[in-house]
């Protein structure tokens, strides 16, 4: 760093750290010599110049070249830029705290105003305290300084006022490249000369005030501090404006040498420094002797505050994360990935999120208590929450730290996001592609009755996807997951509520495959590679990879009824001037009708009230689906309310069909084989209950009419009375009406001899058992007038 060109005497003139050294004694190597000599030369040729510029003005009338050196000295440089200083960036959630910095160098541009008066006085005062008095370059002090390094035989005073020293910071600070930042600390003439050049520039742009607020925010004042106000922080957790004088003296005096005067590595070197600087403010009459002897008695008193760049350290690591990997890879905010780094490296950005600490609290408790970091089974979890109608990521949590995963309960990867935002290559979503299914049937106007026979098997023909391709496998046979049935029919309503596989297969097969994967992609998803997602029979059974923040994303717009909005978890952007960069936009958009959405949302009610997430509601209308991937390799569920939406995964870093959940203990508690109600529901109810507490509960809009028009999907079907009929003839009706029919031992009945002399149980719904007991005569029960009995059934 640059020597000042006052310095108040004793030995504050050199580091404590450091011994003049003479030239050309016995010991000095050739090479020594060499670059002594070297040295010197650039001193004299300084020198030279100094002394020419001294005269140029008187000296102007000598002839045409004298003329001309001097306009070109005197004239502005045209690669002259004082843009650019680096400043550090902050990510705040959506209530204004701090998330993250991000730095090349901890930097925070404050105005002159915010800088207590002391501090300038105290700069002043030990760098250059004729500052005010002479122009770009202080001649007395130039001289002074350059006949005593002449004469030591090195570099013992810099000789640089405030302005060439901010001039050399500057072009220090900007270089880009190790071969600019050689460039600008090389020992020659024509360096000098340049600084020298931009020093008057400076002089001729701007006012003493200006050029002073702006070497106080570009000095460096050690352990990583750079300006003021970042040094004020570091050293006292204080804005540079409350710094009291003791403080002040510190700071002025540690810009010299930053290392040597660290106050938090050499506190006494550091008091000394300080001392120094107070007696020389007491010299000049900045402050009298006895407030200059009474701070020279006060110990040195720090309250360190360390600054970390990045998101290691941030409350909301992953989220945090996110955020950093949008403005790096996404090119509204840079053509290149070096622009966009250095954007939010040096750009002194403020970066206002979505981030809800409430919510994102509850769901990093949520995950961390359910699947810990260091599990013994070393599974994982994350969780996404999404406000519907917005998009915006209300939280993300994973149950690791951010870093190394060679280190236990620690990882790179973003399990929460995309390969882009995350590296994740995404998890199978299992069931929870169901509700897409569920959206495309509903979309077409299917009522809650319809009922589909569900198969125990199925065999995935008949499909064709969105090229018109025939795809499926007449060799493969499709089976339920342990959280499904089949062998009996199914309504709309029912079939989602026990996540029936062969139901869906034939529901998808009934809407189409195509218009299934168009609701899906409607909502968004997509794999979380970026690929188009696949498109096979078994698509409704969430063959895809895809990632909880864009399946949160999904599900959020069946909450805002049918309105998709594009994840986003980024508001405004503001530079270092003020000015709002742009931002990526959700893109909202109806994705289906409000209708549709309605309907769907009366259906995935169900499934916490009456379905495989049964208890896991959260005390306020709600709605969801469960997700049991193919062998247990992982488990999901996904789940909202009008006001916010989350997705749960649970499942095995290392691969999940390698280790699956098939019989899962983890920490001493044991849980068999793990379904999306087993972790991942409860995981969601925990966290859905903490980010929505004391905010009022919104309902869901109640479908209309036309979907019921075969029911609620839930009631008792008629049941028709098939006693007095052949039993064979009797379970061939049973049948048809999609009852599952089974022969009980025969009873004495009025009714003759093998016919049917009783049913039970006398209502049911489809897909209920019915046993059916034959007549073998002998008395009984009367027989009915008409054989076969009433034809208007039963009801139950």
């Amino acid at each position: 760093m640059p020597n000042g060109a006052e310095d108040g005497g004793g030995n504050g003139n050199r580091s404590p750290v450091r011994r003049r050294r003479r030239l050309l004694t016995s010991s000095t190597t050739r090479a020594q010599k060499l670059r002594a000599l070297r040295g010197l030369g650039v001193l004299g040729g300084v020198a030279g110049v100094l002394v020419a510029l001294m005269v140029l003005p008187t000296a102007c009338t000598a002839g045409v070249n004298a003329r001309d050196s001097a306009r070109w000295f005197d004239s502005v440089p045209a690669d002259l830029d004082t843009s650019g200083v680096p400043q550090r960036s902050r990510i705040l959630a959506a209530d204004g705290s701090t998330l993250a910095t991000f730095f090349y160098q901890n930097r925070v541009d404050v105005p002159l105003g915010r800088i207590a008066p002391m501090v300038r006085k105290a700069v002043v005062a030990i760098e250059d305290s004729r500052f005010y008095e002479h122009g770009a370059i202080d001649a007395q002090g130039t001289l002074r300084a350059l006949v005593s390094d002449l004469g030591n035989g090195e570099v013992t005073q810099g000789g640089s006022g405030i302005t060439q020293q901010y001039v050399k910071n500057l072009l220090l600070t900007q270089a880009d490249s190790a071969a600019e930042r050689d460039a600008a600390k090389e020992i020659s003439a024509a360096r000098k000369i340049r600084e020298l050049r931009y020093a008057v520039a400076l002089e001729k742009r701007y006012p003493k005030d200006e050029i002073l607020r702006r070497y106080l925010n570009i000095a460096y004042y050690g352990a990583g501090a750079y300006g003021i106000e970042a040094a004020s922080r570091r050293y006292f957790s204080k804005h540079a404006s409350q710094l009291n004088l003791a403080e002040s003296a510190l700071l002025a005096g540690v810009v010299r040498y930053p290392f040597a005067y660290d106050p938090t590595r050499h506190p006494e070197a550091a008091r000394k420094r300080r001392d120094t600087v107070l007696q020389r403010m007491a010299d000049l009459g900045y402050i009298d002797q006895a407030t200059a002897a009474a701070t020279e008695r006060q110990p040195v008193r720090l309250h360190v505050q360390d600054v970390k760049s990045g998101c290691v350290t941030s409350s909301a690591p992953f989220f945090c994360d996110y955020v950093q990997r949008e403005i790096l890879a996404n090119p509204v905010f840079g053509a290149t990935s070096g622009g966009r780094e250095k954007l939010l490296k040096r750009g002194g950005l403020t970066i206002r999120t979505t981030l809800d600490r409430r919510a994102q609290k509850a769901a990093q408790r949520a995950v961390d208590a359910h699947v810990p970091a260091k599990n013994s089974a070393h599974k994982a979890a994350a969780e996404a929450m999404v406000e519907p109608g917005t998009g915006r990521i209300k939280a993300m949590a994973v149950d690791r730290k951010l870093g190394s995963d060679r280190v236990r309960g620690k990882t790179w990867i973003n399990f929460a996001a995309d390969a882009d935002h995350g590296s994740s290559i995404g998890m199978q979503a299992g069931s929870t592609f169901k509700a897409f299914t569920l959206a495309a049937a509903l979309d077409q106007g299917l009522p809650f009755g319809t009922r589909l026979m569900a198969p125990k098997a199925f065999t995935p023909v008949g499909y064709r996807d969105c090229k018109g391709r025939r795809v499926g496998d007449p060799g493969a046979s499709l089976h339920n997951a342990g959280d499904g049935e089949g062998g009996k029919p199914f309504s709309i309503v029912t079939g989602t509520q026990h996540s029936v596989n062969t139901f869906f297969l034939a529901l998808e097969k009934k809407v189409g495959l195509c218009p299934t994967v168009r609701m899906a992609e409607k909502l968004g998803m997509k794999q979380a590679t970026g690929k188009p997602l696949q498109q096979y029979p078994s698509f409704t059974l969430g063959i895809n990879p895809v990632s909880p923040v864009r399946l949160a994303a999904a599900y959020a717009a069946f909450g805002a009824r049918g309105r998709y909005c594009s994840p986003i978890a980024i508001t405004q952007i503001t530079n270092a001037s003020g000015h709002r960069l742009k931002v990526p936009s959700a893109h909202c958009e109806q994705a289906m009708d409000k209708e549709t959405a309605d309907a769907v949302n009366y259906v995935l009610r169900g499934v916490l009230t009456k379905g495989t997430a049964a208890g896991q509601g959260i005390g306020r209308p709600a709605a969801g689906k469960t997700g049991t991937v193919d062998n247990f390799s992982a488990a999901w569920f996904a789940g909202y309310t009008p006001d916010l939406a989350a997705a749960v995964w649970v499942g095995d870093p290392r691969g999940g069909y390698q280790h699956p959940m098939s019989d899962l203990c983890m920490d001493g508690r044991c849980y068999g084989p793990v379904y999306g109600a087993t972790i991942p529901a409860p995981i969601w109810q925990q966290s859905m209950a903490g980010a929505l507490a004391g905010t009022p509960a919104s309902p869901f809009v109640r479908p209309p009419s036309h979907f019921f028009s075969k029911g609620t999907g839930e009631e008792s079907a008629r049941l028709p009375d098939v006693r007095g009929m052949k039993v064979a003839d009797a379970a061939a009706k049973l049948r048809a009406a999609g009852f599952t029919v089974r022969i009980g031992g025969a009873v004495k009945s009025d009714y003759p001899k093998g016919t049917v002399a009783e049913v039970s149980p006398s209502s049911a719904r489809p897909g209920d058992t019915i046993t059916l007991r034959p007549s073998k005569g002998g008395g009984g029960p009367k027989r009915r007038a008409e054989a076969g009995g009433p034809r208007h059934g039963i009801r139950g």
